[in-house]
C-alpha cells in the first residue's frame, strides 16, 4: 500500500465562482503536522476561505471537524463580488495545482464545474 494522499475537490458555479472546497486525508508517511504538502494545501484553503469571508455581503461557512478534514462553501454573494470571488477560485486552483505537481502522488486535485451529488 502506497502513501496516502490529500484529495481536494473544488466546485465552481455556472458564473465561474468557487462554490465549495473540500480536502480529506493526509499526504504520505510523514507524521501528521510535519508534512509540507499537507501544510501547503491547508494554507491555501484557509487563505481562500478567509479572503472570501472578508468581502462585503459574501456568506461563507466552513468546518474542520477532524484532523485531515477541511471544507468550506460560499453561499450568497452580491453581483459586485463575482469577479473577486472568481479570483479567489483561480488563486486556489492554481496554487493547489502547483502543490500537486510539486508533490506527485501526495495531492489529488479534482475540479467540478457542476457540483456532484453528495459533494
Amino acid at each position: 500500500m502506497g502513501p496516502e494522499r490529500v484529495r481536494v475537490r473544488l466546485a465552481f458555479g455556472p458564473d465561474g465562482v468557487l462554490e465549495s472546497a473540500r480536502a480529506e486525508g493526509h499526504a504520505g508517511a510523514t507524521m501528521a503536522g510535519y508534512n509540507v504538502a499537507c501544510a501547503a494545501v491547508t494554507v491555501l484553503l484557509r487563505t481562500a476561505y478567509e479572503t472570501a469571508a472578508g468581502y462585503d455581503g459574501v456568506v461563507v461557512s466552513g468546518q474542520a471537524p477532524s484532523p485531515g478534514s477541511l471544507s468550506f462553501e460560499i453561499g450568497r454573494y452580491p453581483q459586485a463580488a463575482v469577479e473577486r470571488l472568481k479570483g479567489v477560485g483561480d488563486f486556489l486552483s492554481i496554487g493547489l495545482s502547483g502543490v500537486e505537481r510539486e508533490y506527485p502522488g501526495l495531492v489529488e486535485l479534482e475540479r467540478y464545474f457542476q457540483k456532484p451529488d453528495g459533494f
